[in-house]
């Protein structure tokens, strides 16, 4: 019984993750949990567990006596987040140049071809999973566990974020730029150049977000 629970509680958590990150769920927004089990045909218990699961993400933020809400990401926090995350998926971009074969290679070049071909069409959703592909493709060539780990659980912060910055002016093709980049020190071999690259990519991520929230700030201001 109790393997079953776990099951069907991981099973609605990684429902309402998915919700969250296509913004179905949106940052703020309170979760109706009678709502939700009769939506997901689900009792409170195992309603309950997920959403500890995802507080202990940092994607919900319980309020004693309120309830649950969708965690809001601020700008202090991306300013904390980002140069932790920079140095990390930077070690990692570091290590795939040292590990990656040439079948490693072509599949990334593969990955790389799809970016192209959705940022000329701006279809900046499809770009984005894209995106994340080539990230998770990288981290999992560095085949460093302990990266693995801490980069997961800071990117599923970032995530309520990350897409957001791609409408910013120009960056859909600095971003396409910044990939090819990595891309070719990967192939070069060139481990610190990788690296150096991967985190001017993360870095410049988040000077568009500054630059959006700004701008968002002016607009309705005026």
């Amino acid at each position: 019984m109790r393997l079953v629970l776990n099951s069907l509680h991981d099973e609605v958590a990684a429902k309402l993750r998915e919700r969250i990150f296509a913004g179905e769920l949106l940052p703020g927004s309170f979760l109706d949990e009678p709502a939700l089990c009769a939506e997901l045909s689900i009792s409170r218990t195992p309603l309950r567990e997920a959403l500890k699961v995802l507080a202990a993400e940092g994607l919900l933020r319980h309020e004693p006596r309120r309830g649950c809400f969708v965690s809001e990401i601020t700008e202090r926090d991306l300013d904390e987040i980002f140069p932790v995350i920079a140095l990390l998926e930077g070690r990692c971009a570091f290590e795939a140049a040292t590990r990656a074969t040439d079948a490693d290679l072509a599949a990334l070049e593969a990955l790389h071809e799809r970016l192209n071909r959705f940022a000329k069409s701006r279809r900046i959703n499809e770009y984005y999973e894209a995106n994340h592909a080539i990230h998770e493709a990288i981290i999992l060539l560095a085949d460093n566990r302990w990266l693995a780990q801490v980069i997961g659980d800071l990117r599923k912060i970032v995530r309520l974020a990350r897409l957001q910055q791609l409408h910013a002016p120009g960056r859909l093709e600095q971003s396409l730029s910044e990939h090819m980049a990595v891309f070719a020190a990967l192939k070069a071999r060139d481990a610190e150049g990788a690296e150096a690259a991967m985190r001017t990519h993360l870095t410049r991520q988040r000077v568009a977000l500054r630059e959006l929230a700004r701008s968002q700030k002016s607009r309705l201001s005026a």
